[in-house]
């Protein structure tokens, strides 16, 4: 039994004297984060889904998009918060190094996200540069401006994640998750009972379940740090200042670089054809695309966990070939049967002539769920042997490959979706070819 009565998972990370690592200790080492993965990528359908049935759908379903990709842009730096506290946080001081850094991300990209959203800088961003059509405009300030509080719950969070998943307490990161959608669901059905409007709804969701999942999650992590980051590791010292940087900053640009494409995909979309069904259409693609790729996600930070355990290489490495598979198959058999119709237009909620586009939309998507599950693998060993800057050279990659394929996108005559998903995919393929490449070196 764990320390706080419950038993722990079967896969105890922390203990590195378990024994050579099997396929089967890796798979349930990875279930409960994929569970969770698939939880929180339940999140954005669910939320897609309750906009589309509330007044006016498509404007405040394609203000959504806007504030989600923007959102996301501000907490990029904190998304590997998690890997990183999987890798780092071995010990009482290790814990304090890396929880000092993680409040004063938290502050700093709260601080950013209310300039963008309350000064005239969101009319010259996203009026201006982006072109956002003007009658998306304000329901897109008022979403962004509520969803403030979120960069810094998020860091929270995935900071006291990476510790229970590093002393093999995984099970409670699926369980917050959960916490989490309930809030979700709760704010959801109030708000859309009380008569508010879409895009306002959908920011207070996502932010309230945020929180409240970063609340308990901090509560669940206490007894663990009490109990296990006893002993001083003397192999992997503390990491601060300069030498935190130069392993950190690496992964930060990943996550940075990576979602700020995503409001050049927006900006491509505002200019193409088909512009408000493109709109639209972009979040609910989206959302079912990270589901299908929340298995692969899932696999980053059990690769950091167990790399570095005996048999735990060769072990990962079959794990990853099974899983890319498995979820290949399924993003094929949406496109080939009934099953991605009926996502779109009952659990989506969209309108037949949007369901039309999404489907087609869907066929570009297909390799996005193994190429997720590889770059895991890669990204995960890279992390373990602290090699960030390769992982920071592989996003580089896929931003030049996909600002090639929206430039080319922007000269022909295909609905804006369609061809900017198609330049998204292609820089995905590209940079988990590279880091299959400098890995291989």
């Amino acid at each position: 039994m764990s320390g706080d009565g419950s038993p722990p998972d079967a896969v105890a990370v922390g203990d590195v004297t378990a024994g050579d690592v099997t396929v089967g200790d890796v798979a349930r080492a990875w279930w409960p984060l994929c569970a969770s993965w698939l939880l929180m990528a339940a999140e954005q359908p669910a939320i897609a889904a309750v906009v589309a049935r509330l007044d006016d759908a498509q404007t405040q379903l394609a203000a959504w998009g806007v504030v989600f990709a923007f959102a996301l842009v501000i907490e990029a730096p904190v998304i590997m918060m998690l890997a990183a506290s999987t890798e780092l946080v071995r010990d009482r001081a290790s814990h304090r190094a890396l929880r000092r850094i993680a409040h004063r991300m938290g502050a700093t990209l709260s601080v950013i996200h209310l300039a963008l959203a309350a000064t005239p800088a969101f009319d010259w961003v996203v009026g201006g540069a982006l072109g956002v059509p003007e009658l998306v405009l304000e329901p897109a300030r008022w979403g962004l401006l509520i969803a403030t509080p979120w960069s810094w719950a998020i860091v929270w969070r995935r900071f006291n994640q990476g510790i229970l998943i590093r002393f093999g307490y995984a099970r409670a990161v699926g369980f917050g998750t959960s916490l989490r959608l309930g809030g979700n669901a709760a704010v959801l059905g109030l708000g859309a009972w009380l008569g508010i409007p879409g895009t306002m709804l959908a920011a207070l969701a996502l932010v309230s379940g945020a929180a409240i999942e970063a609340v308990w999650i901090a509560v669940r992590v206490r007894r663990v740090v009490a109990e296990r980051l006893v002993h001083v590791d003397p192999d992997r010292l503390p990491l601060e200042g300069r030498a935190f940087r130069a392993f950190y900053v690496p992964l930060a640009v990943t996550q940075v670089v990576t979602l700020a494409v995503q409001p050049l995909g927006t900006a491509a979309v505002a200019r193409l054809p088909e512009v408000l069904a493109s709109m639209a259409t972009w979040p609910v693609v989206n959302a079912l695309s990270f589901v299908l790729a929340a298995p692969g996600l899932a696999l980053n930070e059990v690769v950091v966990a167990l790399w570095d355990r005996p048999g735990g290489p060769a072990a990962l490495w079959r794990f990853t070939g099974w899983l890319a598979a498995v979820t290949s198959g399924i993003a094929a058999l949406l496109v080939v049967s009934p099953l991605g119709a009926l996502w779109f237009g009952e659990v989506g909620g969209l309108p037949g002539e949007l369901v039309a586009l999404a489907g087609t939309a869907l066929f570009v998507v297909v390799p996005a769920p193994a190429s997720r599950v590889l770059q895991s693998w890669y990204q995960g060993r890279l992390v373990a042997q602290r090699r960030t800057t390769v992982v920071s050279a592989g996003v580089v990659v896929f931003a030049i490959v996909t600002a090639v394929g929206i430039g080319i996108a922007m000269v022909l005559p295909v609905p804006g979706l369609i061809s900017v998903l198609a330049a998204f995919m292609a820089g995905r393929v590209a940079q988990t070819g590279y880091l299959g490449w400098r890995c291989s070196r």
